[in-house]
């Protein structure tokens, strides 16, 4: 894997993120102005909803590192002996986590300083001072904190019955797209060479 890769990734990460700065500051500039009881609402909202915004820079930063690690260990499956291949799987892994830990807070404090621009405006444009109150309350409310908390269990238990109830179904699917990918591109699938080396 060369490290050129990984600079692309990060240069792709900060790029869509300029660009969409540059876009929404035009249109703060021709924006009406808000009221200070309003921006105070909005910053509440913003300061509540600041968990959700760092997750999302999270993601743009383990997203593309996944797949490059993916794409690393395909490289290391067909070029490297089979007697490396666990200490160059491990030595990708390590940097591919180093990268993870060392763009993520710059991500999540673009993220952060690019909220008050991007979802702030909007807030004010689409939601009267009211709803935005009524949306404050409900932040606070000590239901939905608890609700809120209760959301990675909540997500698990779906998630876990989710793959038991789809894992038969998937499998059957996957292995006949293996085959029909197999067919068109016209190699053998691992599926139909298994078998017929097992018919011999």
């Amino acid at each position: 894997m060369k490290r050129p890769d990984l600079w692309l990734a990060t240069l792709l990460l900060f790029a869509v993120p300029a660009q969409a700065q540059a876009q929404v500051q035009t249109q703060v500039q021709t924006a009406p102005t808000v009221s200070a009881s309003k921006r105070q609402l909005i910053d509440q909202i913003l300061q509540a909803q600041q968990a959700g915004i760092d997750q999302l820079a999270r993601q743009l930063v383990e997203q593309p590192a996944m797949q490059l690690m993916q794409r690393a260990a395909a490289v290391v499956r067909r070029n490297v002996a089979v007697d490396k291949q666990e200490a160059m799987g491990q030595a990708v892994q390590a940097e591919v986590q180093k990268f993870a830990q060392e763009a993520f807070p710059l991500v999540r404090d673009r993220a952060r300083a690019l909220a008050p621009v991007t979802i702030g405006p909007l807030l004010a444009e689409k939601m009267t001072e009211s709803e935005l109150q009524e949306v404050v309350a409900v932040l606070r409310s000590p239901a939905w904190r608890k609700f809120e908390a209760l959301g990675s269990e909540l997500q698990k238990a779906l998630g876990e019955r989710l793959v038991t109830d789809v894992k038969p179904q998937m499998e059957t699917r996957l292995k006949a797209l293996d085959q029909t990918l197999a067919q068109r591109l016209g190699l053998t699938s691992p599926a139909a060479a298994s078998g017929a080396a097992s018919a011999k």
